[in-house]
């Protein structure tokens, strides 16, 4: 029997909203579909050929939540007959789901798939988790699950907690963190302005009082921050901390798509693969410095192949905070010459079920414009755990 060649191919996404905003009244499902659509549009994919979806999701919200990947699956025009599967790997979710994937595909449980995922975290619902047997005389507690979503579940500190964590063990600085932070937008700014990110969003029609309007622009980036704008931002996690919301992912709605095959499957279909997803790991780490998984991961996927970071052409390291970036760069090596160059979960944002699929779909396009030949995606991952990807250009 042959070895199978997972490619991937298509990669599109919807703009990233800020918390609140602009697709706080868009269902998650419905981001999901349009991501979903637009990627079988781009790598000219009729979704009759596709017999599974995988869906990478932190937080389901909305009555179909727990039912996202089946929904989007039907509503973006697959068979009945295919299938839907929900992942969750914390930050890696989307990740997780392309991997789940190509799991599928070599176990010969599928030929061609969708993976991706999103969140709506404005969205997320405040519960009562004591209402169902009857509450008791008197006011009772309303919880925010993006609380939930965000605390380590051992410490219960934050995950900017742990990022501060990081910082007290190495030393980073505020004014390090900072710079990178700057740097990130600024690099957002520029592939937004180079029509690079523009190549990946599929633009769409959101409320805004009684008429609609169209979404495309991602609404988080803010290009022109400076460093002194930076300075004057309180630590949010410690009074006397160094991580403060500038040099922080922020906090946005979206949804990812990208098209894994069997190689031979997808010709066969009429898509033309844009690279080859090569191998992955996942590792574990503290949780309460979860912020140095990246690290690990891409020590292990490196050493697999007998590779030097340097001989990698091209990084996307999730910016969950500026210091997880930073302790790559230390202790890899990774030049910041060659990682993150379109900004990253700083600028753009970082809904945890999407990312994992939004920097495969910039590591995608950044080999396919450059002919560069690899790229590795990483992501550190709360409760400790962390992955790399790695993607090699089909040119080569």
């Amino acid at each position: 029997m042959s070895v199978k060649e997972i490619i991937l191919a298509g990669g599109m996404r919807t703009p990233f909203g800020d918390f609140g905003k602009s697709l706080r009244d868009v269902p998650l499902t419905r981001l999901g579909t349009h991501a979903a659509k637009a990627c079988l549009d781009k790598a000219g994919l009729d979704p009759a050929r596709v017999d599974h979806l995988v869906w990478g999701n932190c937080l389901p919200v909305d009555h179909d939540g727990f039912f996202a990947s089946r929904v989007i699956a039907l509503e973006a025009g697959m068979s009945v007959e295919s299938c839907g599967l929900n992942v969750s790997r914390a930050c890696g979710s989307g990740a997780q789901a392309i991997i789940t994937t190509a799991e599928q595909i070599l176990s010969g449980h599928s030929q061609i798939a969708l993976a991706g995922g999103g969140e709506n975290f404005s969205r997320g619902p405040y519960l009562v988790t004591n209402a169902r047997w009857g509450c008791k005389r008197g006011p009772q507690t309303m919880i925010d699950t993006l609380d939930w979503a965000y605390r380590d579940p051992f410490s219960q500190q934050l995950m900017g907690e742990t990022a501060e964590n990081l910082t007290d063990d190495h030393g980073y600085r505020r004014e390090d963190m900072d710079a990178w932070a700057v740097m990130s937008q600024r690099r957002a700014g520029q592939g937004m302005t180079s029509g690079f990110i523009d190549r990946q969003i599929a633009p769409i029609e959101v409320p805004e009082g009684r008429v609609r309007r169209v979404m495309d622009l991602d609404e988080f980036p803010r290009p022109h921050v400076t460093a002194a704008d930076l300075a004057k931002m309180k630590p949010v996690f410690r009074k006397d901390g160094r991580i403060t919301a500038g040099n922080s992912s922020g906090v946005t709605d979206g949804a990812a798509f990208v098209v894994v095959a069997d190689r031979a499957a997808a010709e066969a279909a009429g898509v033309k693969p844009i690279v080859r997803l090569v191998d992955w790991t996942i590792v574990g780490v503290p949780p309460r410095t979860m912020g140095c998984g990246p690290v690990p991961a891409i020590k292990k996927l490196l050493d697999r192949f007998g590779k030097r970071a340097e001989e990698i052409d091209y990084y996307e390291i999730n910016e969950a905070f500026a210091a997880v970036s930073l302790h790559a760069e230390k202790h890899l090596g990774v030049s910041r010459e060659k990682t993150d160059l379109y900004g990253g979960g700083i600028s753009i944002g970082h809904p945890p079920g999407a990312t994992g699929a939004r920097l495969t779909i910039v590591a995608m396009q950044h080999l396919n414009e450059t002919g560069q030949r690899t790229a590795i995606i990483s992501m550190c991952l709360g409760a400790g755990h962390d992955m790399a990807l790695l993607i090699e250009n089909i040119e080569h």
